[in-house]
């Protein structure tokens, strides 16, 4: 098969020349780097990377093909929402030749029939190296010379892009959460509902006032935290209750801000599913999966919050929890699907204090 050239061009003015196996056109947003072995239906689904370039660091990507649509719970069984959310896709090596139990087509398909580019043919080990030495950086995919004004995703409300457009409810279950959704990972809704819980899904900009729950969820999402202010101002209100709150990555920085404290944006983001954390005041580490390019200031963390979680790589904050209520969140994914399941304790964590709470 022969494939027509593309071009990946940097805001620092550096180009890479590849070739497209993707929708042919062009793209523009931030080029960010994922670290992760397998899981590419995951991560093109997840709504944390809308907007984003996104570069796979494993050296050849397509060799397990996309899974099927099957649905369980009115959600997609093998990926995190029912849509692409990255601006294009680039790899080093890709596999046109794919085989799977449960595969239905190429990753070269599935990117053209979503209008996502897709490069390969790049060398990402040395992409990745720039990006780590000069951060996170605007680029363009250009096809056929066409190339586009930059994007800088960041500085819009991805949110509102992604969020729910209409109140949702999932399950039966004995203990009622209210899931603001920001862009959550359907695998968090799974979790949920292991747990014998009725998940009531509301958009981000949602009224809870009104609402009957016995937990509140906050959900990861795309883009800068500080674009939220609908959501910030709900859980302003929420902290005046003790009902249980558990916020996971932008979750996390939500619950940040709605507690006077401050988030700034990373170098180059944590974007792996190796990433050790520390649980802070013991010995314990966990790895975790990550997709965040934002962070609070643990310096800025009001005298009711502290660090719940530091990560042992830059000493950055992975998580928080208030110091008499029973509100809590972590950076990372600790519903990570492929894994590592090494925090999934703390969606048991959640519900027995709901319990707790209704006792």
């Amino acid at each position: 098969m022969k494939y027509q050239k593309i071009r990946l061009k940097l805001e620092d003015g550096s180009t890479f020349d590849g070739y497209s196996f993707g929708y042919e056109g062009s793209a523009a947003g931030e080029v960010v780097f994922n670290t992760a072995m397998t899981g590419y239906p995951e991560s093109l689904t997840d709504p944390s990377y809308r907007g984003q370039l996104l570069v796979l660091t494993y050296p050849i990507v397509g060799n397990y093909g996309v899974p099927d649509h099957e649905e369980e719970h009115n959600l997609y069984r093998f990926f995190e929402s029912h849509t692409l959310h990255i601006s294009a896709l680039i790899i080093s090596d890709y596999s046109a030749e794919y085989s799977h139990w449960n595969a239905e087509k190429s990753l070269g398909d599935w990117l053209k029939e979503n209008g996502i580019p897709g490069i390969f043919g790049i060398d990402t080990r040395m992409l990745t190296k720039v990006l780590r030495e000069k951060g996170s950086m605007l680029g363009k995919v250009i096809f056929n010379d066409i190339e586009p004004d930059w994007y800088d995703p960041n500085q819009v409300n991805l949110v509102e892009q992604v969020t729910v457009k209409k109140r949702e409810v999932y399950g039966s279950g004995k203990h009622r959460i209210l899931l603001i959704d920001c862009g959550v990972k359907y695998n968090i809704i799974r979790y949920l509902l292991e747990r014998d819980t009725t998940v009531i899904r509301v958009p981000y900009n949602h009224d809870i006032s009104n609402e009957d729950y016995d937990g509140l969820f906050i959900s990861n999402g795309p883009g800068d935290p500080k674009q939220c202010h609908a959501t910030i101002e709900q859980l302003s209100t929420a902290y005046g209750k003790d009902m249980p709150i558990f916020g996971i990555c932008l979750g996390n920085q939500l619950m940040a801000l709605a507690a006077n404290a401050d988030t700034y944006k990373l170098k180059y983001g944590h974007r792996s599913h190796n990433q050790p954390v520390l649980e802070v005041g013991t010995n314990r580490a966990y790895i975790t999966s990550q997709n965040h390019g934002f962070a609070i200031d643990n310096d800025t963390l009001t005298t009711d919050w502290e660090p719940l979680f530091i990560n042992l790589n830059d000493q950055t904050n992975e998580g928080m929890r208030h110091k008499t209520k029973p509100f809590f969140s972590t950076q990372f994914h600790p519903e990570a699907s492929g894994g590592p399941t090494d925090t999934a304790y703390l969606f048991d964590k959640f519900i027995d204090m709901i319990i707790a709470s209704k006792e």
